[in-house]
């Protein structure tokens, strides 16, 4: 189980990236740290890549004081804030990027990546139904549906179906992708059964 945990995790928000969002490229790994010779290397602490994601923020920021309606760069914004791990600033960003721009499916659908994380799963599934409504075949928010109803509510039927509707409404997916989907899709009916 702790496995299938894991792998929720890893994939969640990141699988399918590809999305407007994904324009901004974070660098959590750039902090110096006091590090002896032939010790292995220290993982940045939350403080330490919150103060790297000010940083990289810091110029989009800049321009977000002349131009504080550009649903863009708010997005952008809020994706370097995830990518540290910082949802509350991230869920801040992306809710005035789809208050601005209400369509900005890749902004709504990582917001509802961030609502999870920090543990609101009905707010998570409430922007993913939203953005559907906007762009019903959009992969990454199909893709999300079926995770947050599988790991978040435990709704295996619900989960199955976001993502067999995934599949039917791309058939132009990735093969890799696909393939990914399809082995989740049998994890879970497996699961399924088991239980």
């Amino acid at each position: 189980m702790a496995a299938i945990c894991l792998l929720a995790g890893a994939t969640l928000g990141y699988l399918f990236r590809g999305s407007e969002s994904a324009k901004v490229q974070t660098q959590t790994a750039q902090l110096p740290m006091d590090n002896p010779e032939g010790a292995p290397p220290q993982v940045p602490g939350l403080d330490d890549m919150k103060r790297m994601a000010d940083k990289q923020a810091e110029p989009l920021l800049a321009r977000l004081k002349s131009d504080p309606n550009n649903s863009d760069l708010l997005n952008q914004i809020g994706t370097i804030y995830k990518a540290t791990h910082q949802f509350n600033d991230a869920i801040a960003y992306y809710g005035k990027a789809v208050e601005v721009s209400p369509k900005n499916v890749a902004a709504r659908t990582d917001l509802a990546s961030c609502l999870y994380y920090l543990g609101n799963t009905d707010g998570a599934l409430e922007q993913l139904k939203k953005s559907l409504t906007y762009k019903p075949k959009d992969v990454n928010s199909l893709f999300n549906l079926g995770m947050i109803r599988w790991q978040g509510k435990k709704d295996s039927k619900g989960a199955l179906a976001a993502w067999s509707e995934l599949l039917k409404a791309n058939p132009q997916l990735e093969q890799s992708k696909k393939a990914q989907v399809e082995k989740l899709i049998a994890q879970v009916s497996q699961q399924s059964r088991i239980d």
